[in-house]
Order: structure tokens, then C-alpha cells, then sequence
């Protein structure tokens, strides 16, 4: 079992356009999500699957400096890339991450691994039922699975967001969600507005640049001084899926 995890990377974000690259303790915010997936045990390999528009000729380079392997595929046929990018990774079981995720937790990345590989399931996530801080995010399905939902997926919405496709049908696929004993799903640690990347840099300022902190630092962080939270609070999860569904066509 060859077990590739994919960050999705593109320039052109909607909300906050270039984030990806924005400055954080220092460094570019992607490199953050590509060293704390480095940490992930269960891991073969890290990539990235960017775009192959020109803006984003700099998160290639980015990979390049970092020694990270890149694909290049579809902007819009987000499922498109994923397959091929799994493909040419020569990936058996694809973990998908995000770029917009900088305080992404290895233990939790490999909790969901091995739940995917030691139980008989297809695809497994901590996001079927959020009950983990959103930034956290993680998923890992076998390449077989991605590959018909790629054949099959027939709505626009499916090929933007990867993995709806096998979320939505659970009479076809084996899902397994990875919960938390206590729901955390309104803390919310991704970027996707001005606010959320003044959150996570105040938490880098207070915790350091180096990823060594993970959930539980970040937590006891928020324990201490509660009103970090404030900073990023009431703003819709799942935002760009339910807008995505609202403009919903076959394809």
C-alpha cells in the first residue's frame, strides 16, 4: 500500500485571493500545511496538485524550493486532478488535504489512515459528522473509489469538491467518520477570510513557527486566553460547498 497525501493548491481562492502564500511566522502559509503533513507517519509521500494557470507558476516554485513534487491539472475539474494526480503518484490510498488548513494535526492524519487501511472501509474522514475543529480536516479513500467517483460524477458540484460524490452515496461506498469524544466543530482554525489568518497568526506568535504544536496546544491555548476565538467567530463552515450547490449543473 503506497499512501500519498495531496495538498489542493490553487492562487485564484475566491474569498481571499493568494492566501496560500500570504506570510505566516515567517514563511509562506502553504509551506506550514506541507511541513505538518511531513510529520504525518503513515505517509509515503506529500504532494501538491496545483493548477495549470499561470498564477500559479508560484506555488510550482514553491514545491521546487521545498523539494515537495507538484501536479499540475484542471482548475475547475478539481475531481479531474485529483485522479490524475493520484495516478501519476502511483498513490493506493489517497489522503486529501487542503492548503487552506496551516494548523493541520499529523496524529490526526494518521488516526484516519489507519482507521481507511486496519478496518474494511473505502473511505474514511473526520468530516461525514464534525465534531473536530474545522481546519482539521482530513480524508484518505482508496485510488479505486476516487476513480469511479471520477468516471461517474456527472454535477458541477462533485468535480469542484472531490469527495461529495462518495459522501453523498453511502449505499455504494463503505464510509466510516472518525469522531472526537467532545464536539469541537464551532472552533475554526482554516483560512479562508482576512480574520481567519489573523487568528492563526496570532496562535503561531503565541505557540512558535516551528509546527511542533498540534490540537491539544492550540486548545490549551484558547483555554487561556478565550478571546483569540472571537477573532474568526460566525462564519459559515461549508460556505463554498452550499454556495457551489445553489449554482448546481450536470456537466
Amino acid at each position: 500500500m503506497r499512501t500519498v497525501a495531496i495538498i489542493q493548491a490553487r492562487m485564484a481562492s475566491t474569498r481571499l485571493p493568494g492566501k496560500i502564500m500570504a506570510d505566516l511566522a515567517g514563511k509562506p502559509l502553504l509551506y506550514h500545511v506541507v511541513s505538518r503533513a511531513l510529520q504525518a507517519r503513515t505517509l509515503d509521500l506529500v504532494a501538491l496538485a496545483t493548477t495549470d494557470r499561470s498564477i500559479d507558476d508560484e506555488v510550482a516554485k514553491l514545491c521546487d524550493e521545498l523539494g515537495i513534487p507538484c501536479f499540475r491539472g484542471s482548475e475547475e475539474d478539481v475531481l479531474d486532478r485529483y485522479y490524475q494526480a493520484a495516478k501519476y503518484f502511483d498513490a493506493d490510498v489517497v489522503v486529501r488535504l487542503t492548503a487552506d488548513c496551516p494548523m493541520i494535526d499529523p496524529l490526526i492524519i494518521d488516526k484516519v489512515v489507519q482507521v481507511l487501511i486496519e478496518e474494511d472501509f473505502e473511505y474514511v474522514s473526520n468530516i461525514l459528522d464534525c465534531t473536530y475543529p474545522d481546519g482539521l480536516d482530513t480524508e484518505a479513500f482508496y485510488r479505486k473509489v476516487l476513480e469511479r467517483a471520477w468516471r461517474e460524477a456527472n454535477l458541477k458540484s462533485d468535480r469542484e469538491h472531490v469527495t461529495t460524490y462518495l459522501r453523498n452515496h453511502p449505499e455504494w461506498f463503505r464510509l466510516k467518520n472518525v469522531s472526537h469524544t467532545e464536539n469541537l466543530s464551532s472552533f475554526r482554525w482554516t483560512v479562508d477570510e482576512p480574520q481567519d489568518l489573523e487568528f492563526v497568526r496570532r496562535v503561531y506568535e503565541y505557540l512558535g513557527p516551528d509546527n511542533s504544536f498540534g490540537m491539544t496546544e492550540i486548545l490549551a491555548l484558547l483555554q487561556k486566553y478565550p478571546e483569540l476565538k472571537d477573532i474568526n467567530t460566525g462564519i459559515n463552515r461549508n460556505e463554498g460547498y452550499q454556495k457551489a450547490l445553489t449554482e448546481d449543473t450536470l456537466i
